[in-house]
């Protein structure tokens, strides 16, 4: 499948100029603009390029970590399988897929992940990162 970079471009043109940055925490989930991305980078889908991640670390009001789910089960040390309330699917997160994004690539939140699962990622992710 061709990826369309300069959609993808204009998207991001509009997200950078027009978009405000909403009121975000730790351990939320939200569709976010992930973008038409180089190789096995996860991709957001549909016209506003979006993908559901996980808040990972707030920085500031402006910039923080998350990770990217994906809609399969997978198992492994890269992923950590959950369901979410609120009606999101079963699904993983891509834990070696971290990435540091703005808050105006946020657009609207899903869900929160239980404290207990949180804490398993960051266990996971810190074993990862060792």
């Amino acid at each position: 499948m061709e990826k369309d970079f300069q959609k993808w471009h204009s998207e991001k043109t509009s997200i950078h100029h027009d978009k405000k940055r909403p009121f975000f925490h730790i351990r939320e989930i939200w569709f976010c603009s992930l973008g038409a991305n180089v190789g096995f980078e996860q991709d957001g889908s549909g016209d506003r390029y979006l993908r559901p991640v996980l808040i990972l670390r707030k920085f500031n009001n402006e910039v923080l970590w998350v990770l990217p789910f994906t809609k399969h089960d997978k198992k492994g040390k890269y992923y950590f399988s959950v369901t979410i309330s609120g009606g999101m699917a079963p699904s993983a997160v891509i834990l070696s897929q971290i990435r540091l994004i703005d808050a105006k690539r946020l657009q609207y939140k899903l869900g929160d992940m239980s404290e207990k699962d949180f804490l398993e990622v960051k266990k996971r992710l810190q074993a990862l990162l060792k």
